[in-house]
């Protein structure tokens, strides 16, 4: 082989590790436009995309946006967003549904969780919104929790399970992917992982008759997907976050909870990750857990650095082209499931 088919051949490798790194994050975007920089990520193989309340103006934009997401990316994609309802709305006007929270939810029975989902993922689907991340299957068990409260239906986890279970059926029945979250549980916690990595000394027997409740629930109403949370679960593995341990992520909810679904990070650039792991390398420690699909919500900087990292790791065989494939599997299968709706 010459000097330039050796270059040739160098430079394709790169590009292809780039495309397959690039199909593992979910990206945010700036606006309510898309930029040329987020355009380009889509055409390289992002096939994921999340929005806020800062890319939304009114239900007209919002069904552009959507179709601009897609052409770019020339393929169907997962847009999703945190309709959680109560203080997590990101669209808040006439064109959808003012969900109460889960809490207020969960008060009124199955019936009226329903009813709500069901309203809020047409409204959803009709703007091209085809994930929400939603429910939260955190049992709301700590009092002083600054992070979930209200936004889980109950403190019973058989209440949370039932009405959890309801969520997603309704959701999906209505053409939208649910995700629950925040997998092994963020309920017991009273630091919230935005700011700070939570600590949890449970064991595991606990756990499984708290936190695992509603999980398995979901994955039994066939769950789309599940996010994981950046907490340590001191009892599984006492060094890392879930969302970057295998014993969390494979051991427990692949294995044991026998979930064969996308598995989605919270988003990776959240201070209880990215204040103590180089963004890079956690990206590649998530994959390698057993994620999927790697949330990146703000920062363009940091999606090319997330892209850089897993390119490098796929690259160099530290990601197998067995480890993609799976994740490719899990996705097509979403997306095809949506697009048969």
């Amino acid at each position: 082989m010459n000097e330039q088919s050796t270059r040739s051949s160098s430079t394709s490798t790169t590009k292809t590790a780039h495309c397959a790194a690039c199909e593992l994050v979910c990206i945010g975007i700036a606006g309510t436009t898309l930029l040329a920089d987020e355009a380009r990520l889509l055409a390289d193989g992002v096939r994921n995309v999340i929005l806020f309340a800062r890319n939304y103006q009114n239900a007209t934009q919002l069904t552009h946006l959507t179709a601009a997401i897609r052409k770019a990316a020339g393929a169907n994609v997962l847009i999703s967003v945190d309709q959680e309802g109560g203080r997590v709305l990101r669209f808040c006007d006439a064109s959808f549904p003012n969900q109460p929270s889960a809490r207020v939810l969960g008060s009124m029975g199955a019936a009226e969780v329903s009813r709500w989902t069901r309203d809020t993922a047409l409204a959803l689907r009709a703007c091209g919104v085809n994930m929400n991340l939603a429910p939260i299957l955190d049992v709301d068990s700590n009092p002083k929790n600054p992070v979930i409260g209200d936004r889980s239906f109950s403190n019973d986890a058989n209440t949370v399970a039932q009405l959890g279970a309801e969520c997603v059926r309704s959701m999906q029945a209505c053409g939208v992917a649910a995700c629950g979250k925040h997998f092994p549980g963020h309920g017991d916690t009273d630091m919230d992982s935005h700011f700070d990595l939570p600590k949890l000394p449970h064991a595991l027997a606990r756990l499984e008759q708290l936190e695992f409740v509603p999980f398995r629930a979901a994955i039994k109403a066939n769950i789309a997907a599940i996010m994981s949370a950046h907490v340590v679960f001191e009892a599984i593995d006492p060094d890392v976050p879930g969302t970057l341990s295998p014993k969390v992520i494979t051991g427990l909810l692949r294995n044991a909870l026998g979930f064969d679904g996308l598995i989605l990070t919270d988003d990776l650039e959240m201070k209880a990750v990215a204040d103590r792991f180089e963004i890079g390398d956690a990206a590649v420690r998530a994959v390698m857990a057993g994620c999927d699909t790697l949330l990146v919500c703000k920062n363009l900087d940091v999606q090319y650095k997330v892209i850089d990292g897993l390119s490098q790791a796929i690259t160099s065989g530290r990601i197998s082209q067995d480890r993609l494939a799976h994740s490719k599997r899990r996705l097509d299968l979403v997306l095809n499931t949506l697009a048969k709706m």
